[in-house]
């Protein structure tokens, strides 16, 4: 049916349309002129002031970081007592330092790296980890910061010897701070892509260039990466200082076709002034305006234009919609499409809904296997145990088993020997092993049985539910696929395997506590054991083991003890034997576990007699629980040799060692005390209360002098202190040491290369 409408009707369409787009045109029109004027300016100045407040922003940070270096500088920490200090013996103050540039690196954001450089014959370089310098191209880099006449400044340095144009802009402090012979320098490296970021922040539109540089001096940095010697920043630089002026200023400037806004101004850095100077291309501030505008003419016309095609279309096809509507709901009634409306809209998001239905439902049964899975973790469980027996049933009968007249077996699959029997896998890839075993599992489960699902538990265990009809024998098709199973995995996979199989229950709410007893009836296999299958019913009736498990408790005291004297050798090897004692004569899985536990129990109660804290040296870990999880023996030995006794001996060396300096302290400080008196080896052993022997060889390793040759330094010190500050005799001065008058000569010529008279002429 064809209808079409009066010429007055179309008129007044457009006209109501034209009306409607007009004052848009004339809009654009007007904001599209006034760009070229007054706004142009405003727009300027606007940007002058965001530069300006930019600028500020980024003086207050370098600022700020002056402040911090100047305050760090002067701490007691970076006094004279640095100046060859061995950081080696003195090893607190370099934890200390450390510590102290950790806490300045973490201070500001830009900061690249913090360093403390330590000048001399031995340099050493903390960035923040103290480490020596053994290169001398990096030492000679190093004492250029500190030859300089000013104890603070900015600096553009390079810090690669072999890369010489890679520099950095750097904040370097001389220390100690106002000294006037320093011989070190704290440092402050940026980072320089931090550092291009800040300067970005003045450049709002992300166009044009934005550099800070020294007005005397090399120092230059970029946010865009340009060279201090490019051809735009050169002209702009010149520029500049023809305007004669380093007050904060803006002007136009023309560079290849293009207009820039240039705002410029100065910070006041130590002992220096830097300029900074920010370019953006005017269309960069203007073109978000040019672009509304004539989007604004550009859309009024258009309205303009589409109002009179609307008009002609509605005046002939007033009906057309409705009947293509009528055609997409009945669908034996249709025909050719015509031209698209907001029908055709409809029609075309009408099917849009029904092929997203059809794609919910694909991905609905993708996911369906996922959901059960999920479903069925839970069932095996027991988190599921609120809800009752015909909840359970109805939500199984949701995922698609067939509920009636079924009874469920579980089955629980258990891999075993993966350090052993030569497999493809090694510790670590239980995950990896866990997958492919559930696969296989799953594949062969499919094929004998017509419900049945597999649950993969990533620990190489698997858990599988098969349903099988009531009054059916259902035992010799689960042997057939038990036998199947450790077929295919002992040829795939190279592993062991056991299978625990429940007794047949009928009640969904029974489920996991047959799961539960599959998983402990694995257990009971033997160690190092074959493959096996356990059977539930038979379990039961022949009981789950024989004998009880052989727990040595001499080889435990014997571990216990080489423990307690430190003897790491022994210990490991008595803990090896008292593994294979305990898995001997067909020991159960659940026997080497339970032993293995009961002695991590006696080996922690050790432990605390000897004064360490479990808790502490193990680091909160609950070792119950991880060993608990362990079903390898050869894991079972190397977690303990790796977990539990390697952290203790390596406590009790350290201990060991702290005596000994201890020791070694006490004797020098002997010495010290007592010097002019006749001090031997022996005295001084019983003074400390050890043997000879032992004070010899520990006072050289902690010292790295020998007893006697300290003590006679320490004498000869004293000595040359007299001769200098004292009108002593001769004869005196050897007798306040410790020594004859004729064996001190003798000694002091010896050792200072002139006699002690001599020495005294020299020194006054």
């Amino acid at each position: 049916m064809k209808m079409g409408k009066g010429r007055y009707y179309r008129k007044n369409l457009i006209l109501m349309l034209v009306v409607s787009a007009i004052p848009g045109i004339i809009t654009g029109a007007l904001v599209y002129g006034m760009i070229g004027g007054r706004l142009e300016n405003e727009l300027l100045q606007m940007h002058h002031r965001q530069i300006e407040q930019r600028a500020g922003n980024i003086d207050e940070q370098l600022t700020n970081l002056e402040l911090l270096l100047s305050h760090w500088a002067f701490d007691p920490k970076f006094d004279y007592s640095l100046d060859g200090l061995d950081f080696t013996i003195d090893f607190e103050r370099a934890r200390d330092i450390t510590k102290t540039l950790v806490v300045m690196q973490g201070s500001n954001t830009m900061i690249k790296q913090v360093e403390l450089y330590l000048g001399g014959d031995e340099p050493v370089l903390f960035n923040p980890e103290y480490g020596e310098i053994k290169s001398a191209a990096v030492t000679g880099l190093y004492d250029k910061l500190i030859r300089t006449r000013q104890s603070t400044y900015w600096t553009e340095w390079a810090f690669d010897p072999s890369d010489p144009g890679e520099k950095e802009l750097t904040l370097v402090h001389h220390i100690p701070g106002g000294s006037q012979e320093p011989f070190g320098a704290l440092l402050i490296r940026m980072d320089t892509g931090k550092v291009a970021d800040m300067l970005k922040t003045m450049t709002p539109y992300n166009v044009g260039e934005t550099f800070l540089a020294r007005t005397i001096g090399g120092l230059f940095a970029s946010a865009g990466g340009s060279a201090p010697d490019s051809p735009f920043v050169k002209r702009l630089r010149a520029e500049i200082r023809e305007r004669g002026s380093t007050d904060k200023a803006s002007f136009v400037f023309a560079w290849e076709g293009k207009t820039y806004a240039v705002t410029y101004g100065a910070f006041s850095r130590i002992a220096n002034e830097w300029v900074y100077v920010s370019a953006s291309p005017i269309s960069s501030i203007t073109a978000p305006v040019m672009f509304v505008s004539k989007l604004i003419f550009i859309v009024s016309f258009s309205a303009l234009m589409l109002a009179a095609l609307l008009s002609w279309l509605a005046s002939r096809r007033m009906y057309s919609p409705i009947r293509r509507l009528f055609k997409t709901l009945l669908p034996e009634h249709a025909a050719a499409a015509g031209q698209e409306d907001e029908f055709a809209l409809i029609e075309r998001q009408w099917l849009n809904l029904h092929w997203e239905s059809h794609d919910l439902q694909r991905k609905l049964a993708e996911q369906l296997p996922h959901v059960k899975e999920s479903f069925l973790h839970q069932l095996l469980h027991g988190h599921l145990y609120a809800y009752s027996e015909q909840e359970l049933r109805r939500r199984m009968e949701r995922f698609k088993w067939e509920m009636e007249n079924r009874r469920f077996v579980l089955l629980y699959v258990q891999l075993t020997g993966i350090t052993s029997l030569g497999g493809k896998f090694k510790n670590g890839d239980e995950g990896l092993v866990s997958y492919a075993a559930a696969n296989i599992i799953g594949e062969l489960a499919a094929q004998r049985f017509s419900q049945c699902d597999t649950i993969h538990f990533h620990d190489l265990s698997t858990g599988i539910v098969l349903m099988v009809p009531n009054e059916t024998s259902y035992m010799p098709e689960v042997q057939a696929f038990s036998e199947e199973l450790i077929r295919t995995v002992n040829l795939i996979l190279k592993m062991r395997v056991t299978v625990a199989v429940s007794r047949a229950v009928g009640q969904v709410t029974d489920i996991p506590f047959a799961f539960e007893g599959v998983r402990q009836a694995a257990s009971y296999r033997p160690v190092g054991g074959e493959n096996q299958v356990i059977e539930m019913e038979k379990l039961d009736r022949e009981g789950a083991g024989e004998g009880e498990p052989a727990y040595s408790f001499t080889l435990e005291r014997e571990l216990i003890q080489a423990m307690r004297t430190g003897q790491e050798e022994d210990a490991y090897r008595l803990l090896g034997e008292f593994l294979a004692a305990l898995s001997a004569r067909g020991a159960k899985t659940i026997d080497v576990q339970q032993g293995m536990l009961q002695l991590l129990g006696h080996i922690q109660h050790a432990i605390m007699q000897s004064g360490i804290h479990p808790n502490r040296l193990f680091k909160g870990v609950n070792l119950y629980e991880a060993l608990s999880q362990i079903r390898e023996l050869e894991l079972i030995l190397t977690w303990f040799r790796e977990k539990v006794l390697a952290p203790y001996l390596k406590e009790l060396s350290l201990r060991a060692n702290a005596g000994v300096k201890l020791l070694i302290e006490q004797a020098m400080i002997y010495l010290q005390q007592n010097y002019m008196k006749d001090i031997s080896l022996d005295s001084c052993a019983d003074h400390v209360g050890t043997n000879p022997f032992f004070l010899s060889k520990s006072f050289k390793q902690v010292t790295g002098h020998n007893f006697i040759d300290y003590l006679t330094e320490l004498r000869m010190e004293k000595a040359k202190e007299l001769l200098r500050d004292t009108g002593l005799r001769i004869c005196d001065v050897a007798q306040q040491v410790g020594y004859q008058h004729s064996y001190f000569n003798r000694i002091f010529k010896k050792l200072e290369g002139m006699t002690p008279t001599r020495y005294r002429e020299l020194s006054q």
